[in-house]
């Protein structure tokens, strides 16, 4: 599995594309991420675009990005009747409108894209998923966990901290080296020990 993180401002979220065919989210800034995928696929050849959660700072693009190259957007269920709230899908805190896009795939948790297996973990967001390749044992983790024990807050339409704990507690579980969150650095080792870390500091912050 080939991976290519494309570059975002430091405020705006992390897009990976996978095999040249996945983009997984597309951040806000439609233009960038084009003139970067161009660089490296074609119309036709970025068959889905795989959205990790609503929130505009990873979907805010998704619909230029298809456009231009023909793909299709996926999103979790419960995620897709929120893209359209500004409040709900975090434009609002941007200054912007809500995204407008109608999902061409709606997803349940248990799908296959490729290698990649879609796992439903709400607390972030309702809808939030994370994609594990159990191959490579690569996981995308969105905005569920980051790195050094980070994890994604609950303080936004819809967040719940019990459900996030008990998402970080299926991850845990996983075999996973490497990790690619959707904000901040790739954590390329022992992975699973920073998601272990998230659990540890997302309890300790419920106080769980």
């Amino acid at each position: 599995m080939q991976v290519l993180k494309l570059k975002n401002s430091s405020y705006d979220a992390n897009a990976y594309l996978i095999d040249g065919s996945i983009l997984v989210d597309a951040g806000m800034d439609a233009v960038s991420i084009i003139l970067q995928l161009g660089k490296h696929t074609r119309p036709g050849e970025l068959k889905t675009i795989i959205l990790t959660h609503c929130h505009y700072d990873h979907s805010g693009g998704a619909r230029e990005v298809a456009k231009a190259f023909g793909a299709k957007i996926a999103i979790h269920e419960k995620d897709a009747e929120l893209l359209g709230n500004a409040n709900a899908s975090a434009a609002s805190l941007f200054g912007e409108k809500a995204p407008s896009i109608v999902p061409d795939i709606l997803l349940k948790g248990g799908e296959i894209f490729g290698e990649l297996e879609v796992i439903h973990t709400p607390g972030h967001t309702p809808g939030g998923i994370c994609l594990y390749n159990p191959v490579s044992k690569s996981l995308f983790s969105g905005d569920t966990v980051f790195q050094d024990g980070g994890f994604g807050r609950t303080d936004l339409y819809g967040g719940n901290t019990q459900k996030l704990i008990e998402s970080i507690k299926k991850l845990s579980t996983l075999d996973v080296n490497v990790m690619y969150p959707g904000h901040g650095d790739i954590v390329d080792s022992e992975a699973s020990e920073q998601i272990k870390l998230s659990l540890m500091m997302a309890r300790e912050y419920s106080g769980t």
